[in-house]
């Protein structure tokens, strides 16, 4: 196989597996040119955290093998892709942003998605910078330092798959794997201009436990809606050490992905009830909308007057985080992310009946969002209310603000509820920050979730590169 690689890295996961199958591309040669992406760029954003060449070229040239006899190993044989460092993944330390953790410790296991991502044969380059234990909503820790956006590296990628968004905003691979319990998908999704899903709570078996419990989620991190159903298909398979997982998709979510939104029933909602909107944001979310109108779709704004669940998603997700530094040595928790130390401290002090009430928060707005998507297939809001803000900072400087939930007010209602949604790129502000528009749907609609995506993402047209790309 033999093709110039000067933009391979471009390419989408399909893109590659076509020619992969033409023989007219092989799998080295984009390893090669992400890896070279990688080279040049990381130093820009810190994307990754860790970074394997020889065995990304080793794994490449095994897959090269497969596609010249015609028999690659799954779906995904031989396309770059990267591991959030949230995430076990055999012979290489996952420290989770954190000093805590032993890094010459044995290193056996693969989380579920990083098994099924190797058992399709995906080539893996290295893994990707996360918060200190995943914890909030951008990227920085005390082990990698600050993440910043491929659109401007002054200001954050978001978080917590922040270093999973950048890579694959700037071609360091074709595709990522993140978490996401509050919107850590998501929100670097739409900050750096991808594609990111949260699918319904249970489509990717998740393993080792987390102490976030069923607010966490893993999900795809591409730069097309194609490419994430690829993906699904293969992240959504079976593993049996995920007690609660659900049972496998019985069809492909490529399935009907190309069937258009006509007649759906669909409700946009600018505030959920309570959120402010920064203007550029609202616009091009408004105009996002509009374009799924244009294509048939049944669109209604909709007053929806949810109560924001910011105080219960509180109480659970500080909880979460008390439990996780418990089997680390006290005597250690001072070289915590000192904002990390504050809200452990708060989540341990969480009484059990405070516990429960907020658990039956979430069950009533589960209900609520039951019976609205029973009028309702599809809900579009804003991913975001706002485009990237400083790096480094875990809120807006000058906002007022404390956690950074508080500016992240479309996410985390949807890991309460464990209802699939989706971030697409819909436009960019005018100092040049992408903006996301998000579609919700039912639980189990990730197919349709992904179908109404993929619709917008065709007639909105080609999503522009990331300046970083150009030498911005």
């Amino acid at each position: 196989m033999t093709a110039a690689t000067t933009s391979l890295a471009d390419l989408s996961a399909a893109e590659l597996l076509a020619r992969y199958r033409a023989k007219s591309v092989s799998p080295v040669e984009a390893a090669e040119a992400a890896l070279a992406r990688i080279r040049t760029l990381n130093d820009k954003v810190n994307a990754f955290c860790l970074t394997a060449e020889d065995e990304a070229l080793a794994a490449a040239r095994e897959s090269e093998a497969r596609w010249l006899k015609g028999e690659p190993a799954g779906a995904l044989d031989g396309v770059p892709a990267s591991i959030k460092d949230l995430l076990l993944t055999r012979g290489w330390p996952t420290l989770r942003g954190s000093t805590l953790i032993d890094p010459d410790q044995a290193w056996t296991e693969d989380a579920p998605a990083v098994a099924a991502l190797r058992r399709a044969g995906a080539v893996f380059l290295g893994k990707t910078t996360t918060p200190e234990f995943g914890w909030k909503g951008v990227t920085d820790s005390p082990l990698t330092g600050n993440t910043g956006n491929p659109w401007d590296p002054s200001k954050t990628s978001g978080g917590s798959s922040g270093g999973s968004a950048a890579a694959v905003a700037l071609g360091m691979g074709s595709l990522s794997v993140g978490t996401d319990g509050g919107g850590s998908v998501r929100i670097p999704a739409s900050f750096c201009g991808i594609v990111g899903l949260k699918p319904t709570y249970g489509t990717i078996p998740l393993y080792p436990p987390t102490p976030y419990g069923t607010l966490a989620h893993a999900g795809p991190m591409t730069r097309t809606v194609e490419d994430n159903a690829l993906m699904l298909d293969v992240l959504a398979g079976f593993d049996s050490r995920d007690w609660s997982a659900l049972a496998p998709p019985r069809g492909s979510f490529l399935d009907g992905l190309r069937e258009g939104v006509a007649g759906l029933r669909i409700a946009y909602s600018a505030d959920l009830g309570y959120a402010h909107v920064e203007p550029e944001v609202a616009a091009s979310v408004e105009a996002a909308v509009g374009l799924l109108r244009g294509l048939g779709a049944n669109v209604e704004q909709v007053d929806l007057r949810l109560r924001d669940p910011l105080g219960e998603y509180h109480t659970l997700w500080f909880a979460g985080a008390g439990k996780v530094i418990r089997g680390y040595p006290e005597e250690r928790w001072g070289e915590l992310d000192p904002a990390l130390l504050e809200v452990c401290r708060q989540g341990q002090a969480v009484t059990t009946d405070e516990y429960l009430d907020a658990n039956a928060v979430r069950a009533a707005l589960g209900r609520q969002m039951g019976a609205f998507h029973e009028e309702y297939d599809l809900l579009a809001t804003p991913t975001m209310p706002l485009p990237a803000f400083d790096v480094g900072c875990e809120v807006p400087p000058g906002s007022g603000l404390k956690r950074w939930a508080e500016w992240s007010p479309f996410t985390y209602p949807f890991n309460m509820t464990q209802q699939p949604a989706v971030s697409v790129p819909c436009g960019l502000t005018s100092s040049g920050l992408p903006v996301g528009l998000q579609l919700v749907g039912a639980r189990h609609a990730d197919a349709l979730v992904l179908r109404a995506a993929y619709a917008y993402e065709q007639a909105r047209g080609p999503w522009p590169q990331p300046p970083v790309l150009a030498g911005g």
